[in-house]
Order: C-alpha cells, then structure tokens, then sequence
C-alpha cells in the first residue's frame, strides 16, 4: 500500500522550512499550494528528469524531517543496541531509502486535490496531527495525515500516517524482523543494496 500512496504526501511537505514561525497546520497548508503550483509548471518533473527529482527532494523535502527521532522511533528497542557507527550507517542509508521513495512519488502527482481537517491544538503542545484527504477523480478520498514535533527552528515530521497506517510502525515492522533474523549490519547492507538497485 506504501508504495501506491506514498507519492501523495511529497505535495505537502516541500518547503517547510521557510514557514519556521507558522502553526503547522498553516504550514501544511501554504507548502501544498506552492509544490502544486511547481509541479505543475516545472516540465523537466514531469517528464521524470532523475537527477532533478532528486535534487528537489534533498534540497527542500528530506530537510523538513527530524531523522534523527525517525531513525530511533523505527528501530525501536534496536536503536538503543546499536554501535554510534551502527546508527550513523542506518541514518545515512535510511534517508537515502526516503530520498528516492519521495523523488518517485514528486514525479507521479497527477493533479489530486487536498482537503484540510480542523485542527485542535494548545500553545503548550509539542506533538500535532494535521489531518487531511486527497481527493482523486473516480476514487475514494485518502486518508493522510502528519505528526509533527515542536523544535526549535520550527515544526517537523516525525511520522505519516496513510488511511490509518504508521509509516514509522510500518518501517519499524519490516526492519525488526530482519534485524531478528540476522542482525543490525544485515538490515544496513540489505537497505544499502536497495538504494544502490535504485540508482540503476
């Protein structure tokens, strides 16, 4: 499911940063309008220029992420085990993994609208939902919503959470079984030849 619906959460979250002091449900908000309006106009995207993709998901989407809470919600009780050389490793290979899943999902937006929910939240809260749909001609509404953390250049993302599915439950899954099977350096070399499979 991951892979058919990950490429809808690329057209919310490609230039947080630039909105450090703005509630991030506003963030969501004004960042969809300003990737939809790129995409549209950017040709080189649409053809599926790679080495552009890539570029504009390192340069404005991966900065919105709080890897270093992802890579510890993820790996869990597994995190804690590992060397410093260990966790450096999965960072690096971890976020080469999103980099190329979101440049993937940048050159497949197809004109899917975005609707807002309400969002309840105090001055004092760290952690926030903004809930929202993606709405598709002939096909149900979807279900995206984005757990952002409080720090201190703004609001990041620390999970997404598709039709009620975790990404970081869902990573968090697959990785422990590996690193049960056969270890922490297994599932490192195991991501590492994946990103390397997908430069080809």
């Amino acid at each position: 499911m991951y892979k058919k619906l990950l490429y809808f959460i690329v057209i919310m979250f490609f230039s947080l940063n630039i909105f450090a002091n703005t509630g991030p449900d506003e963030i969501v908000r004004k960042t969809a309008d300003d990737v939809i309006k790129i995409i549209q106009q950017d040709k080189d995207i649409q053809a599926g220029d790679r080495n552009k993709i890539y570029k504009l998901a390192e340069e404005k989407i991966l900065p919105n992420f709080d890897f270093e809470r992802i890579a510890r919600l993820v790996l869990g009780k597994a995190w804690r085990k590992a060397t410093k050389e260990q966790r450096a490793q999965f960072k690096y290979e971890f976020k080469n993994l999103l980099l190329r899943t979101y440049a993937v999902a940048l050159s497949k937006y197809k004109n899917q609208k975005i609707e807002y929910k309400p969002m309840r939240m105090k001055s004092t809260d760290k952690i926030v939902t903004v809930k929202t749909e993606i709405v598709q001609s002939g096909a149900q509404p979807i279900s995206v919503n984005y757990a952002l953390a409080k720090q201190e250049k703004g609001w990041l993302v620390i999970d997404i959470i598709i039709e009620g599915v975790s990404l970081v439950t869902n990573y968090r899954s697959q990785f422990a079984s590996e690193i049960r099977r056969n270890g922490m350096d297994s599932l490192i070399k195991a991501l590492a030849k994946k990103n390397e499979a997908n430069e080809k």
